[in-house]
């Protein structure tokens, strides 16, 4: 094993392969909050890329209820089970570079897989699912952590912030292209690579046979086997639309199709180390955009703003210790976050820069162009009196 250094436990961990990151990397922040589970985003990516036989039950993105709902079902308690107790963070001695959320104590998958004896032949804990677990992509769709109770004076018990009792919240998965992906450490014939023009995780459908490490030792089980042609497929970040292929956008790169397609608004695209992005400054700046399970040690690359109504013990499992911090930039916002928030869901061209105004703010290209520039507040307009519809 290799030493590798990972921001987001603030530590260097163990990794099979040397350190060698991409000249940028593919990332996107999701708004949780926003979400309504419409799946428009999943039928998007669906009929895209996964409408051939043998995808039947593929599903690159989902959307999955939490805290009970997930595709393939129980992946996340599942892996955190093989994972076992950890110490956590260390949350004393930060740095903004290095250690934004201070320093993980306990063992990754890639760790833990060196000391396991269930874990002989791995590179990273994992397993396979069950075929059954696959078979629908929403499970316990809209379903509580638990029913409520009668209150003495005979009414429902209700709720409020900060935290809820009763809770449910819709999270967004699709493939994290991790900066140190378990699919490419596990697969044994090397057909997993990371492409060092934007860190998009893919596999060679040539060389793969079908082993199905890939699909054991990724904790979030974004590879999936296709039964017909016996190969392992997953989400390639439509690095066609990123590569500006597609005529729309005229020759500028363009967002996934899963980030264009939804309806909430609740998708940002972008790089996570450039600072000009406005994903990096969500992430790295303003703090307000955390990754999932980092203690696993893939150093994922899609984002999430943590649901404000959660209860904090949850989220800390599920985002880490920067959840208190991300929820109260949320909340009251600052300025340049109201205006970068504005422009999630504005337009299918990727945007690589972006500059914050007044009243206002604009989104550039990859050549410096302007694409678009959005209202941080839309004005309130009232209609005339004589123009009332009141027929």
């Amino acid at each position: 094993m290799a030493k590798v250094y990972n921001w987001q436990l603030g530590r260097e961990m163990e990794y099979p392969y040397e350190d060698n990151r991409p000249k940028r990397q593919f990332a996107a922040v999701f708004n949780i909050n926003r979400c309504i589970a419409c799946q428009t985003c999943t039928m998007a990516c669906k009929s895209a890329w996964t409408f051939n036989k043998g995808q039947e039950f593929m599903w690159w993105n989902n959307v999955e209820t939490k805290p009970f709902g997930g595709y393939p079902q129980s992946w996340d308690s599942k892996t955190l089970t093989l994972l076992g107790p950890q110490k956590g963070y260390d949350t004393s001695n930060k740095d903004d570079q290095k250690a934004p959320y201070g320093v993980y104590k306990g063992e990754t998958l890639f760790e833990k897989a060196t000391k396991s004896i269930e874990a002989s032949g791995q590179q990273a804990v994992g397993y396979v699912p069950e075929d059954k677990e696959w078979r629908v992509p929403n499970f316990y769709e809209d379903t509580a952590n638990r029913a409520p109770k009668y209150r003495e004076d005979g009414l429902l018990e209700g709720a409020s912030l900060p935290e809820h009792d009763i809770f449910f919240f819709y999270l967004q998965r699709i493939c994290n292209h991790c900066t140190y992906p378990a699919c490419l450490a596990g697969c044994p014939r090397k057909a997993i690579y990371k492409r060092q023009e934007d860190g998009i995780v893919l596999i060679d459908q040539k060389r793969c046979r079908g082993y199905r490490k890939c699909v054991e030792q990724c904790p979030y089980k974004k590879p999936m086997y296709n039964g017909n042609t016996r190969v392992s497929e997953k989400c390639i970040a439509c690095y066609p639309r990123l590569e500006a292929r597609d005529p729309l956008t005229e020759g500028d790169p363009m967002i996934t199709r899963c980030i264009s397609a939804c309806v909430g608004k609740i998708r940002l695209q972008g790089w996570i180390d450039d600072p000009a992005s406005p994903v990096h400054t969500m992430v790295r700046k303003l703090k307000v955009a955390l990754p999932l399970y980092p203690q696993f040690g893939t150093e994922p690359n899609v984002y999430y703003i943590p649901p404000r109504w959660v209860p904090r013990k949850h989220l800390h499992q599920m985002f880490g210790p920067g959840v208190d911090e991300a929820i109260a930039n949320y909340t009251k916002p600052s300025h340049d976050l109201l205006a970068i928030l504005q422009l999630f869901g504005v337009t299918q061209k990727l945007i690589f820069s972006y500059k914050v105004n007044a009243d206002s703010i604009t989104a550039y290209n990859k050549d410096g162009k302007e694409i678009m520039t959005v209202p941080i507040d839309e004005p309130v307009i009232v209609r005339p009196e004589k123009h009332l519809n009141i027929t």
